[in-house]
């Protein structure tokens, strides 16, 4: 995934571009910048802004859309009309998610746009936002509403999406003790909340508008990234680091096993043929923590890796708890086999189990006819049975586990291993 962060350049990569790469590496998204300014600024104060002229801006952004495929974008700091005008120019004919982040002020002091270019912004760049996501200072600056009660939040949000913005996102409200909410206004209204850090940082505005890009160019909705922004913020700011002598900058600390199952899923993608081996519910693939209790400790796709024409697409976002069924299955062979962390569901063919059986991969087989009516009845149960049904004789942990199906049931196959790569490698083995 290719996502494009526009805007000013922090030499203390707090903000600004460098913490937007910072966040899209954290997600394995590539990372690609146009610098609108150059701003002199540290953790303790601000200094001086510099905009780069129109025709370095208009090369920039040429240079990105005539090489890459731009999956999603993100706007911050545009300092002048010029600057605004330039990204218009250049984004109004591409239909991909656009978030606008209305980068006023620093955390550090600095004013981040003209006064004269204010009108512009509102005239140009919200209307081409997907959503828009002022915290509640920017949503006042916008609107000229003073936010202080759920009636001047809902007043404020309307004034800016009748500007033009599709979705409106107000960040960082302090309606409940000790929470900090976010007031989403789409296609319906809600407010989201999570425990709040009483801490001082620089960044959490950037890791917000830069998680939510990536979430909704996995195709999420406007809650859902809302919510998934919301969380990562959360952990940058848990996570601030104190680097410098002033603020503490946010810091989201990376799940390695993030990065092992995502670029897993990418060479499983990559593999010859594999479409033919995503069965009708499709595939998921996981990877759970060292301990796993529950498949909240499973890390899964929250939608699914599907069959489109004669390759396959992963759709939605890695989360922990994002698989029910195939994340059920590693628990129950976790419980007994300790090593083994992940797992991938496929279609059920013949010539598989075949192809795996003379490499020399071991292999058990469970029968769902036989599985108990109580089992049947009781939500959730069937897998584990299942799992549980054909290891209980097993000394070593199968390679594969699969049955024929029932009633209403499509067969399976799930091939388990240690990591995500040992399971590429075992099916690199038999698929062609």
């Amino acid at each position: 995934m290719n996502l494009l962060s526009i805007g000013g350049s922090d030499p203390s990569s707090g903000a600004g571009i460098q913490s937007d790469v910072k966040t899209f590496a954290s997600l394995n998204a590539y990372g690609l910048t146009t610098i609108t300014a150059i701003t002199s600024q540290n953790t303790s104060k601000f200094g001086m802004i510099q905009p780069v002229s129109k025709t370095i801006l208009k090369n920039q952004l040429d240079s990105i859309f005539s090489d890459f495929d731009v999956d999603g974008i993100k706007i911050g700091m545009v300092y002048n009309s010029e600057i605004i005008k330039t990204v218009f120019h250049t984004l109004k004919k591409y239909s991909i998610p656009i978030i606008v982040d209305p980068v006023i002020q620093s955390t550090t002091g600095g004013m981040l746009i003209q006064k004269s270019a204010v009108k512009d912004f509102k005239k140009f760049l919200i209307p081409i936002s997907t959503v828009i996501t002022p915290n509640k200072f920017e949503a006042e600056f916008i609107s000229g509403v003073k936010i202080n009660s759920k009636k001047s939040l809902q007043k404020a949000g309307k004034i800016i999406q009748e500007m033009g913005a599709k979705s409106v996102v107000i960040t960082g409200l302090e309606l409940k003790k000790n929470y900090i909410s976010d007031f989403v206004m789409a296609e319906n209204q809600d407010i989201i909340e999570n425990n709040k850090i009483k801490s001082i940082n620089h960044g959490s505005g950037c890791n917000y508008s830069a998680s939510m890009v990536f979430s909704l160019a996995q195709g999420k909705s406007v809650l859902e990234s809302a919510k998934f922004a919301q969380k990562f913020t959360f952990d940058s700011i848990k996570g601030a680091q104190k680097v410098g002598k002033g603020v503490a900058i946010t810091h989201k600390k990376i799940d390695q096993r993030y990065f092992e199952l995502s670029n897993a899923i990418n060479n499983f993608t990559k593999i010859k043929n594999i479409y033919q081996q995503i069965p009708e519910c499709q595939t998921n693939f996981v990877f759970s923590k060292k301990s796993p209790k529950s498949i909240k400790d499973v890390l899964g796709i929250s939608g699914r890796i599907v069959k489109t024409g004669k390759s396959v697409t992963k759709v939605g976002t890695l989360e922990y708890g994002g698989s029910k069924h195939v994340a059920t299955a590693l628990l129950a062979m976790n419980t007994k086999f300790h090593h083994i962390h992940s797992a991938i569901n496929l279609k059920f063919q013949k010539e598989t189990i075949v192809k795996l059986e003379k490499n020399g991969f071991n292999v058990k087989i469970y029968d769902r006819v036989k599985e108990p009516k109580y089992i049947k009845n009781k939500e959730g149960s069937s897998i584990k049975w299942g799992i549980n049904n054909a290891i209980k004789d097993s000394k070593e942990p199968p390679d594969a586990i699969f049955h024929k199906g029932d009633f209403g049931k499509e067969p399976m196959i799930i091939i388990f291993g240690t990591t995500p790569d040992s399971i590429i490698k075992k099916i690199s083995n038999v698929v062609s």
